[in-house]
């Protein structure tokens, strides 16, 4: 019996000395070792120094750090960040490939597409029409023919660019309509031939929104005509739910808009607060969105037209929308 019950003790001794040597590694001071300590106990490592004898031409800064990131004041609070809103699919807001905008009696062409894909098409353009070219300059995104200038620049959207057919400053109108025919036949199998040139012509500011006293306001680097002509086309579309938002007036004469709306505070009341205020229901209330001209650039405005509180919130929470369409 005692033999027995050797040979079962003897078949734990491995296990037991698996288990001691496994703890021991672990432990410090009779305790578990806890890693976090190590944390609290690390001291920096001096930087490592490359000998002088080093090639200073092939050992240069991998990931180097500008200047201007680390000057200026610590940022002692993170900061509020609001991501654009998108245009979502479904929402009837999709850009065509290309669309038409006017102001006035002045027409262009915006083509979802980024510079460098609309140029060769517009060099195709002028030689199947063998309208006469006698100038084509790809940095300056012109091209001069014998009946009108084909002017390329970037949109304000991102990825989009305007087109115009233009002579002495006015639209030629038949120019305009047959490259629109043309650039519409190409959208459904668009070429992906790029002028590496042209894609300069992209450098355009971002758009800003920022706080003036009490008021919000959008700061779009672009003229007020080009600001109207997008704006009034997304609105048109965008803003047509009764009760919601609607488009009731446009003014192009002072570059203003008046719609309906319900702002995200109105449409967030409970039916307590409801209950007890003097709106026994949800409604919208006239919005003016006003476009001032500043040199080079526009500003967006949203001012209460009506009886109804128009708070800060609420006011940058329409401006924010409006300025998504321009993005």
């Amino acid at each position: 019996m005692s033999s027995v019950l050797e040979k079962r003790a003897l078949k734990w001794i491995p296990l037991a000395l698996v288990t001691a040597v496994t703890l021991a590694g672990c432990a410090r001071d009779g305790y578990y070792h806890d890693r976090n300590l190590d944390y609290t106990e690390a001291a920096p490592a001096p930087p490592l120094v490359l000998p002088e004898t080093r090639n200073a031409q092939r050992y240069q800064d991998a990931l180097p750090v500008p200047q201007a990131a680390v000057q200026g004041a610590r940022i002692k609070e993170a900061a509020e960040i609001r991501p654009p809103q998108s245009l979502a699919i479904g929402s009837g807001l999709e850009s065509e490939y290309v669309e038409r905008r006017q102001v006035g009696d002045q027409s262009w062409l915006v083509i979802a597409a980024n510079t460098g894909a609309v140029w060769p098409q517009l060099e195709a353009f002028a030689h199947s029409r063998q309208l006469g070219v006698q100038q084509s300059d790809v940095s300056q995104g012109l091209i001069t023919t014998s009946q009108a200038d084909l002017r390329l620049q970037s949109a304000m959207r991102a990825g989009s660019s305007e087109v115009r057919c233009e002579r002495g400053g006015q639209t030629v109108a038949n120019c305009l309509d047959a490259l629109e025919e043309y650039l519409g036949a190409r959208s459904a199998s668009q070429s992906v031939a790029s002028s590496w040139n042209a894609q300069r012509l992209n450098t355009q500011q971002t758009l800003q929104i920022r706080q003036q006293g009490d008021d919000w306001e959008a700061v779009i680097p672009q003229p007020v005509d080009r600001v109207w002509a997008e704006l009034n086309h997304y609105l048109a579309l965008d803003f047509t739910r009764e009760g919601e938002r609607n488009l009731l007036a446009t003014h192009p004469e002072n570059y203003e808009f008046l719609v309906d709306y319900m702002t995200e505070t109105e449409r967030g009341r409970n039916p307590l607060q409801v209950v007890f205020s003097r709106d026994v229901r949800q409604m919208p209330q006239e919005i003016r969105l006003i476009l001032q001209p500043d040199g080079n650039q526009t500003v967006l405005r949203a001012v209460n037209a009506s009886e109804r509180v128009f708070t800060a919130d609420d006011q940058r929470e329409l401006i924010e929308r409006v300025a998504s369409y321009l993005r």
